[in-house]
């Protein structure tokens, strides 16, 4: 592929890995985080030393303005914005009748109101040009529900609903939209899980690895699934 892809929340993790994996693939990518500079700095020096290209484009997608202000020289001229991956979120889990209105906030303003930021820009470019890839990472959480995780999980499930009904608006453009529903995959989010007592929950017996994540939406971005959209992929080892 010889495209622009924009990751978002791409200093580690899942984000990390699919920014690499698109790379490989050809994509310059454009790497979007919040704080973690130096984890988004060494994410770019291991794409350069591969022999790709990676610019560091730092903003926060919750917040509508700055991301306007970022994503702005990127929706004219010749590098346009290709292939969008919303990546960034945030878990900040508790009982329901314990949690915050910020703790609600900062996880549906991240995922959903963060998805709405990004992407609402990046359209009429795609338009214009016919061509487009949205993939849009959902979580396991959004499709079963999660005890703790009310917040993550209607933010989740908000993402599944935008992405099937953004699918059917952009199909006759040759744009698709698609979800990837991950499951426990070994990234920082479980650190603080009893692994060996998790895996067993899971039909497969292991952890996905972030690369998996990533190779399933290489395939996503790429001209093979141009006619894949509207659906939600899950990657969680037999866990539904």
């Amino acid at each position: 592929m010889t495209r622009l892809a924009l990751v978002t929340g791409a200093s580690r993790g899942i984000g990390a890995a699919i920014a690499e994996e698109l790379a490989a693939a050809g994509c310059a990518v454009l790497l979007n985080f919040r704080a973690s500079t130096e984890k988004a700095a060494a994410v770019k020096a291991r794409i350069e030393a591969a022999g790709g290209q990676a610019t560091l484009l730092p903003f926060d997608v919750s917040d509508a303005a700055a991301t306007g202000a970022a994503l702005a020289p990127w929706l004219e001229g010749e590098r346009t914005i290709d292939i969008v991956v919303n990546n960034a979120g945030v878990a900040r889990d508790a009982p329901f009748p314990a949690m915050t209105a910020a703790d609600w906030e900062l996880v549906t303003r991240t995922s959903l109101d963060g998805f709405f930021n990004v992407t609402r820009p990046l359209i009429m470019p795609l338009l214009r040009r016919r061509w487009g890839r949205i993939i849009n990472i959902s979580s396991i959480s959004g499709q079963t529900g999660n005890r703790g995780q009310v917040n993550y999980s209607a933010a989740k499930a908000g993402l599944i609903g935008a992405t099937r009904s953004l699918a059917q608006e952009l199909a006759r453009r040759s744009i698709t939209v698609n979800a990837v529903a991950p499951g426990l995959i070994d990234t920082e989010m479980l650190k603080d899980l009893p692994k060996d007592e998790v895996v067993k929950l899971i039909p497969m017996r292991r952890l996905g690895q972030a690369v998996e994540v990533a190779k399933l939406v290489r395939f996503l971005a790429s001209d093979d699934a141009a006619y894949i959209t509207g659906q939600v992929i899950g990657i969680n080892g037999g866990l539904l």
